[in-house]
Formats: C-alpha cells, sequence, structure tokens
C-alpha cells in the first residue's frame, strides 16, 4: 500500500522509452570512499551535514544476445597523486580525504572478468572528473574510451603535453576516443533528455544530462523486458553527478515528503516508522515537495542546464519502474535496500526487492543532528 503523505503528489510525465531487450548490470563498488566538504556540492547549509564520506560506484553492461560488456564510470584511481596539477589544486584543499584500496579493473580481475584479455569493449565517463575516471590505463588498447561531446575541444591535448588540462594522455594512448553525438541521425529522446541506443537494441541508453559538466551523460538500462516475457519493462537510471545526494532531488512535486517515512531514518528514536513532519521542519523552505537543496555555482560548468537536468532525472525517480542511482549515493549500499552487488548479483530483480521505495528517504540520515537540534 502506498504511505500516506504529506502533501498531494502530481503524476509525473510519461518518459516514452522505446521497447526493446533487456541487458545485464551489476552495480561495482569499487571500495573507495571519498570524503569532502558538502558546501562544495550543495546550499544552504543544514545544521550536522557539513561533511560526506561516500562511494564512487561503476556499472558493468552486458548486452544479453552478444555478450558485449561496457563499463559506466570508472570511479577514482588508487593512485589519486598521479592526476594533473589542475586535478591536484582541488583535491588538495581542506576537507578532502581518500581511501582507495583498489582500482575498479583490479576489482574485476579478481573476479573472473578478463580485463587485461580484452573482455570490456568500452568505458563510458559520465563526465570527465577525477572521481569518476579512474585509470583507463589499465585497459588494453582494444577497449574504447567513450565520453560525452565537447571533451576533446575543452582540453585536448591532455597533460602533460597541455600542463593546464584535467585528463591524462595515458588515458587515451593508442585506444580509440569516441565522443558521443546527440545530434547524430537517430535522434529522440526519453524522459526530456536526447539519447542513443547504444547497442542497438534498446538495453542501453546513453542520455544527454548536461550542466554539471562539459560532456555530463547519464545511462539508462533496461533490465527486464515485455518482450522477453517479463511482467513490465524494468530500468536502472544512472544518475552521475546530475546530483551529489539524494537531498538535491528530493522530495518533489512528485514524491512528496510521506507522513510516515519507513524505514525510519531516525532510528534510535523511532526504530521502523519515523513522521515525516520532524523532516519537514528543518526543510530550508519548510516544503516537503521541494529539494532539500539546491546545486552549488563551485561544481557547475552550467548551473541553469544543471538544474534542467535534475528536473529530467526527478521524472525517472518518479517513474515507479525506474531505479535512479546516482554515483556517490551511499544509501544504496545498505543492505536494506534489498540491491544485489558485483560479483553476486545483477540489479535485475531491483523492482521485486522493493528498492526504489527502500532506499528513497534513506539521505535523510544526514539530517538528523538537524531535526534533534530543533527538539532541543
Amino acid at each position: 500500500m502506498a504511505p500516506s503523505l504529506l502533501h498531494p503528489a502530481k503524476k509525473p510525465e510519461t518518459l516514452n522509452a522505446p521497447p526493446g531487450a533487456s541487458c545485464k548490470v551489476h552495480i561495482i563498488d569499487g571500495t573507495a570512499r571519498v570524503t569532502a566538504p558538502t558546501d562544495l556540492f550543495m546550499t544552504p547549509p543544514i545544521h550536522g551535514h557539513t561533511q560526506m564520506t561516500v562511494p564512487a560506484f561503476s556499472f558493468l553492461v552486458e548486452q544479453v544476445s552478444s555478450g558485449r560488456k561496457i563499463l559506466f564510470d570508472l570511479g577514482l584511481r588508487k593512485d589519486w597523486q598521479s592526476h594533473p596539477p589542475a586535478v591536484q589544486s582541488l583535491i588538495s584543499g581542506p576537507g578532502w580525504a581518500f581511501h582507495i584500496p583498489k582500482n575498479v579493473n583490479e576489482v574485476l580481475e579478481e573476479n573472473g572478468v578478463d580485463v587485461k584479455g580484452g573482455a570490456i569493449e568500452a568505458v563510458v565517463w559520465s563526465h570527465w572528473h577525477f572521481d569518476h575516471t579512474g585509470d583507463v590505463s589499465q585497459f588494453p588498447p582494444s577497449t574504447a574510451l567513450i565520453t560525452g561531446p565537447g571533451v576533446r575541444e575543452a582540453f585536448f591535448p591532455t597533460y602533460p603535453e597541455n600542463e593546464k588540462s584535467p585528463l591524462l594522455s595515458s588515458d587515451f594512448a593508442n585506444r580509440d576516443h569516441i565522443e558521443l553525438d546527440f545530434d547524430g541521425r537517430s535522434r529522440f529522446r526519453i524522459g526530456g533528455l536526447r539519447a542513443i541506443d547504444h547497442f542497438g537494441d534498446g538495453s542501453f541508453y546513453l542520455l544527454d544530462a548536461p550542466g554539471h559538466a562539459i560532456g555530463h551523460t547519464c545511462g539508462l538500462a533496461r533490465v527486464t523486458s515485455t518482450r522477453e516475457g517479463d511482467p513490465e519493462d524494468t530500468f536502472i537510471f544512472m544518475g552521475g553527478d546530475t546530483a551529489h545526494h539524494g537531498g538535491e532531488f528530493r522530495p518533489t512535486e512528485y514524491l512528496p515528503l510521506p507522513a510516515e517515512i519507513s524505514p525510519s531514518p531516525h532510528v534510535s528514536k523511532y526504530a521502523s516508522v519515523c513522521p515525516g513532519h520532524l523532516f519537514e521542519a528543518i526543510h530550508p523552505r519548510k516544503k516537503g515537495v521541494d529539494p532539500y537543496y539546491d546545486l552549488s555555482t563551485h561544481v557547475a560548468h552550467d548551473l541553469q542546464e544543471a538544474k534542467r537536468s535534475v528536473e529530467r532525472m526527478q521524472v525517472f525517480d518518479a517513474t515507479d519502474n525506474v531505479l535512479v542511482i546516482i554515483a556517490h549515493d551511499p544509501t544504496v549500499l545498505d543492505k536494506a535496500s534489498g540491491l544485489e552487488w558485483f560479483p553476486h548479483g545483477t540489479v535485475k530483480n531491483w523492482k521485486a526487492a522493493n528498492a526504489a521505495e527502500n532506499v528513497r528517504w534513506m539521505f535523510l540520515r544526514d539530517f538528523v543532528a538537524a531535526v534533534e537540534n530543533v527538539a532541543a
């Protein structure tokens, strides 16, 4: 049964995803953890939430019919000190900390994926920022690198030839670099975002989601398909850095704050169900139909475009057959999410596990200190 709401919910527009095949999707926790100041990414400040320690996910996407495999995002490289000076100047500031035991390629190799033998056809960067680019040099030349539009024009030549570039030449050396062309021949949109059918069978789409960074791209994977006998089509939306925290895109007019929140984000006082009005009271605008946070100007290449991309992602988030996972969301790691992780399983059964409902309001845990401060 649907939870009671503090405000009436508006029905989201239809995504209009074409029919297609399904693909296999594994979420990879590459074991990296990054600590960073919250105010670098979002505003206004909320009491007690001054720092974030977050993962950096990768997604292994496999076309079922052919076995072709790609990676969406590579997380962080363990030798992060090797990044160009343009990156080091950012991440050497106060409030940053890194714990990166392994590269994603090592996690894959340890679990039977023959990365060195060319098992990965391509790596897709959601965007060029250091916490998504990993270390492409650890993949053989047969593995192509796919980026969003504008990367070559903005950042080539790369470091060290160009000391101001944030990109390493070693990531591009001796491999194909493919820039996505969303203005190409097969133009269409899903949920208002320009789309490319990567495999050509409707199983995995790359979506133009500009604003956060030059060439910022999201992924949309169909993990069940009515064409294959499943009761409905279900999807995973790979949000990259469209947002960095659940509070940047929730709640919305489509997904208002519930009157009772379960699982409880305030377990020390409410073990299973928590009153929603407690968290509306600490909302900066006291509105349970608006996100808690606005995007910060510090990390948006084009703030207005970034806001529009968030608005588009909110429609995906409110669509009941789509699970949105942004790149740095620690809540999906909670066992209560019901999600299966690489190498143990795919995300095919996310809906049967109620994963979307399980994780939707977990980000409110970060605001418990604010709730307690008001109550004091």
